[in-house]
């Protein structure tokens, strides 16, 4: 990528997280980092750029040293203002201070036991009745996929941007897009939704 064209692409960036800042809830970040191995070789870099008040979410797959990165992640969280999710591992959450837990779709009915332990808890979603499921599990909000088209082996059909705001209309949650979501495409959901990016973070570096 280019110098003009990266530039170009962390302004777009930084325009989405201003426009979802202007409706999103104040305690909740506007933009997640998630974190795949497989997809972004350096997470740490991309969170040295992230605006201060994003969130990162992190997924060690059950990676052998899964505590201490998640003890670095912290330390780079505190030191930039982000705030820290770890994903389906409540316990490794505690142990290292974060600020709560992401809970895939699957695991949903588990975060239950974890209400009133952590500040924030997030879960994904792929289909409306799992919006409805998490509202009454008690979840502060929803990642939901896939919106455009992604590079992630796990994505579906995506939905699309006015398919997408129109489930949104419909229910109650805070919700964030996820799946394809870039500094090309941010804009036609970031009026009405939180954004949620894997490798497209790496765009906003500016």
């Amino acid at each position: 990528m280019g110098l003009k064209h990266q530039a170009a692409s962390a302004r777009k960036w930084r325009a989405a997280i201003r426009q979802t800042e202007r409706h999103f809830p104040a305690d909740l970040p506007p933009l997640l980092f998630l974190t795949d191995p497989d997809r972004v070789a350096d997470p740490l870099s991309v969170m040295e750029q992230l605006p201060p008040g994003s969130g990162v979410i992190y997924r060690h797959f059950g990676a052998d040293d899964r505590h201490q990165t998640a003890r670095a992640f912290k330390e780079n969280c505190a030191r930039n203002h982000l705030t820290l999710l770890i994903a389906a591992d409540p316990e490794l959450a505690l142990q290292v201070g974060a600020h709560g837990v992401h809970w895939p779709e699957a695991m949903l009915s588990q975060s239950r036991a974890w209400r009133q332990r952590f500040l924030l808890q997030t879960a994904s979603a792929h289909a409306p009745r799992a919006i409805r499921a998490a509202e009454k599990a008690g979840i502060d909000a929803v990642l939901y996929s896939a919106i455009f088209p992604s590079q992630s082996a796990s994505a579906g059909r995506p939905l699309g941007a006015s398919r997408f705001r129109r489930t949104l209309l419909q229910n109650n949650l805070p919700i964030y897009a996820l799946g394809g979501v870039s500094a090309h495409n941010a804009g036609r959901v970031a009026g009405f939704a939180g954004l949620a990016t894997v490798s497209g973070a790496a765009a906003i570096v500016g």
